[in-house]
C-alpha cells in the first residue's frame, strides 16, 4: 500500500510529465474566467505572472546550460 507521500510524489511526477505547474494554473484560471468565476483583471495578472515567470526561468536555465 502506498503512503500519502508516495501518492503525492507520483502525482507530482505525472503532472510534471504532462505539463508544468504554471501552465496548469494558467489553464485553470482561463477555465474559471470562461465560466465567470474569475474577473478578467485577475486573469490578466495571472497571465502576466505566468509569462514573466516562465521567461525568467527559461533565461536562467539557458544561462546555466541546463538544457
Amino acid at each position: 500500500m502506498m503512503s500519502e507521500e508516495q501518492k503525492d510524489a507520483l502525482l507530482d511526477t505525472t503532472i510534471e510529465k504532462i505539463t508544468s505547474r504554471k501552465l496548469l494554473v494558467w489553464a485553470a484560471a482561463t477555465a474559471l474566467m470562461w465560466y465567470g468565476n474569475l474577473d478578467s483583471a485577475d486573469w490578466v495578472i495571472i497571465s502576466g505572472l505566468y509569462l514573466g515567470g516562465q521567461s525568467v526561468i527559461d533565461a536562467i536555465v539557458q544561462l546555466k546550460g541546463l538544457r
